[in-house]
């Protein structure tokens, strides 16, 4: 069945990138605005409340995530090898510090990257500013005014695994250099032991095992991830004119070429998946929104709201590049591979989030 699917995506994977990206996109942001899943509301609620529900649901994704990739792996659909996330380049500045400076962005900005496309769908105008900010700091970020002093930084604190005879920078690689085990035996023993690790520190809280609303989000969110996946290496094919990138659900390089497709649509044969998840997520926050009746534009509450906001956005598209991904892209996403980066980053991420609580605090 999969090698008939597969033959069917290769025949037009620009449809299948599109349509398919779009409805995974759409479920993705109609749980998210029915569960209330969100990564930045996950650190409050810790922080304030004492409530790691939320924050649970955030790692049961990623968990998730983990064990579908590596059911992908086995039936050959895709290898984590091949993503971005498992380069032996490991730029540990910049998931430190791009976690770091993301996790304060998401909380000046009220949730990250994909909570303000939800929002967006829903009618929150403050969001579309916060999107539109996100995603032009990206690209100014990545080849732009920003881009050699990216380059420059993140060359500060790179190290090349494969001068210490390392593959990639996942777990599993990290194990066989160390345990000397052959490799595919050793990344199906980190596997077992990270996901195995997760979903116990999951589960073990009662309060969250009696809480389907949190389990199914995390679930769901999860699955999609590996949709993803599974969409985009079906559709591998090294002799393709323009070659599908190996990827899955991440939000902040898709911001920014979202933007470019609004203004270069006719330069475009079809819509990329990252940009299609995107208008997928606003439709599905739209139709979470109506099916509460919860439909209602919304703007900024004065000059320090917005500043606030543009802010927390432009940092949220600076971390995000620097950390190659958002609270979706490297904390479920890349989580998935099981790459050491991911990890580091998912860390920061959380760190940021509450260093950006106490700013909260001080200029309120």
């Amino acid at each position: 069945m999969l090698d008939g699917l597969r033959d069917s995506i290769l025949e037009n994977p620009g449809a299948y990138m599109m349509w398919g990206g779009l409805l995974i996109g759409t479920i993705l942001g109609f749980i998210v605005y029915r569960t209330n899943f969100c990564a930045m509301g996950s650190v409050s609620d810790f922080v304030n409340f004492g409530d790691w529900r939320r924050f649970r649901s955030w790692v049961l994704a990623g968990a998730t995530a983990i064990v579908g990739v590596l059911a992908l792996k086995s039936m050959g659909v895709m290898n984590p090898s091949d993503s971005i996330y498992m380069t032996p380049m490991f730029t540990w500045i910049g998931f430190i510090s791009g976690g770091f400076i993301f996790g304060v962005g998401m909380v000046l900005s009220a949730g990250c990257v994909s909570r303000n496309l939800v929002r967006a769908g829903s009618g929150d105008l403050r969001s579309v500013l916060v999107l539109t900010i996100v995603g032009v700091f990206a690209f100014i970020t990545i080849g732009g005014l920003l881009g050699p002093l990216r380059v420059w930084f993140v060359g500060l604190g790179t190290t090349n695994l494969s001068d210490l005879g390392m593959s990639g920078q996942g777990f599993g690689d990290l194990l066989g250099k160390v345990s000397g085990i052959e490799a595919s035996q050793a990344n199906l023993y980190a596997t077992i032991a990270v996901a195995a690790l997760m979903l116990a520190y999951v589960f073990l809280n009662k309060k969250f095992a009696t809480s389907p609303v949190h389990i199914f989000a995390g679930v769901s969110i999860g699955l999609l991830a590996v949709a993803g996946w599974m969409l985009t290496g079906l559709a591998q094919d090294d002799f393709a004119d323009v070659p599908v990138a190996l990827t899955s659900l991440t939000f902040v390089q898709p911001s920014g070429a979202t933007v470019d497709y609004l203004m270069r649509f006719t330069a475009y044969s079809t819509m990329a998946f990252p940009v299609a998840v995107v208008f997928g997520t606003i439709l599905g926050g739209f139709l979470g929104a109506a099916s509460k009746k919860e439909l209602q534009l919304r703007t900024f509450n004065g000059e320090a709201d917005t500043a606030r906001n543009m802010v927390g956005a432009a940092m949220m598209g600076i971390g995000g590049v620097l950390a190659l991904g958002c609270t979706i892209g490297q904390g479920v996403t890349g989580v998935s591979t099981l790459a050491m980066g991911s990890f580091i980053t998912f860390a920061f991420l959380v760190i940021g989030g509450m260093a950006g609580m106490k700013v909260m605090e001080w200029t309120a």
